[in-house]
């Protein structure tokens, strides 16, 4: 009997997301639009530069798949969070804010000492976010964390590529995958960023496997993985990976292509001002569509729905009571 619509595994992060200026990103040497793994020293660094931000500086659980999950649950899906924290202050944080959000995980019992992870969002006036991320414990996330009971329950089986640049996380993720291959759960895989598919392209395809049921990406990111200029070509280049995929394309909104039909998915208007965990609400939305029995343009268009109200507030997700009064807008219930 299915219990959970999406299991997801992912880097637990607590994100302090600041607004700055781009001449402050070029000051710091902060790459614009990305997101950069730095160890504890360098975000530290960062804070110290931007201590006069700190009075506006907003902190909320996040990391891309824990965002995601938050989603499916706030939508009234069951879901479960696998993931590593610290027995600290970040730690409790984050697990308080999964529950609260009602999202079940492996964090239950004694949590390991350590530092919980952290990622410095840092917000330029185009909306674009630049993330430095410092992974802490959870870049020890491994296969001891996976619960295969709950997994087996699932529905869709959902990795976030960021696992890609731990190889304990790495192996992880393709031990959850076969594990639901075995047991005929959906899996679904998304790409995360574009210097994830550049620098760990081999590491990405071992996740992959021979071939998942769903892979998320946006534009640039499907173009660095086909290592083309032309999406055409890179969505091509998609097929012997995944058998169902997405490409956002932000304010072009998105094309799905669902094994059979490509799907242009009309965008949602809005007045962007955070871009960050746009892409982590969108993949959400969408698995909470499909496992509701929606076809690909129904859920892309709820997608784009609800990462567009991402974009036009800051922070990387909704207030609570916005994700029911989503789902009843557009799907009357």
């Amino acid at each position: 009997m299915t219990k959970y619509a999406v299991y997801g595994m992912g880097a637990a992060l607590v994100d302090t997301e600041i607004q700055v200026q781009d001449r402050e990103l070029a000051t710091m040497g902060v790459d614009k639009g990305l997101m950069t793994l730095v160890d504890e020293a360098r975000q530290a660094e960062l804070l110290d530069h931007l201590e006069g931000h700190l009075v506006h500086a907003s902190h909320a659980s996040g990391g891309s798949a824990g965002n995601s999950l938050i989603a499916v649950a706030r939508f009234g899906a069951p879901a479960f969070m696998t993931c590593k924290v610290a027995d600290d202050e970040y730690g409790s944080i984050y697990v308080d804010d999964l529950a609260a959000s009602g999202v079940d995980h492996c964090m239950d019992g004694e949590r390991p000492t350590g530092t919980t992870g952290k990622c410095l969002v840092l917000i330029s006036p185009d909306a674009e976010r630049s993330m430095n991320t410092f992974l802490g414990i959870s870049e020890t996330l491994s296969t001891e964390q996976l619960d295969p009971a709950a997994l087996a329950r699932s529905h869709w089986l959902y990795v976030e590529g960021y696992l890609v640049t731990s190889d304990s996380g790495r192996a992880a993720a393709i031990r959850a995958r076969e594990l639901a291959e075995q047991e005929g759960v959906k899996t679904a895989l998304s790409f995360s960023d574009p210097g994830i598919v550049e620098f760990f392209h081999e590491g990405l395809q071992a996740m992959l496997g021979e071939r998942v049921d769903l892979v998320f990406c946006n534009a640039e990111e499907a173009l660095a993985w086909g290592r083309t200029d032309d999406l055409g070509v890179a969505m091509e280049r998609l097929k012997p990976v995944a058998r169902q995929f997405v490409v956002t394309r932000g304010a072009e909104g998105a094309i799905a292509w669902d094994g059979e039909t490509l799907h242009e998915i009309p965008p949602h208007r809005v007045q962007a001002v955070d871009s960050n965990g746009a892409g982590d609400m969108f993949a959400g939305a969408f698995l909470y569509a499909l496992q509701r029995g929606e076809d690909f343009p129904s859920a892309g268009r709820f997608a784009c729905l609800a990462a567009g109200r991402v974009v036009a507030n800051y922070g990387p997700r909704l207030p609570a009571a916005d994700y029911p009064a989503l789902r009843a807008e557009f799907f009357g219930d």
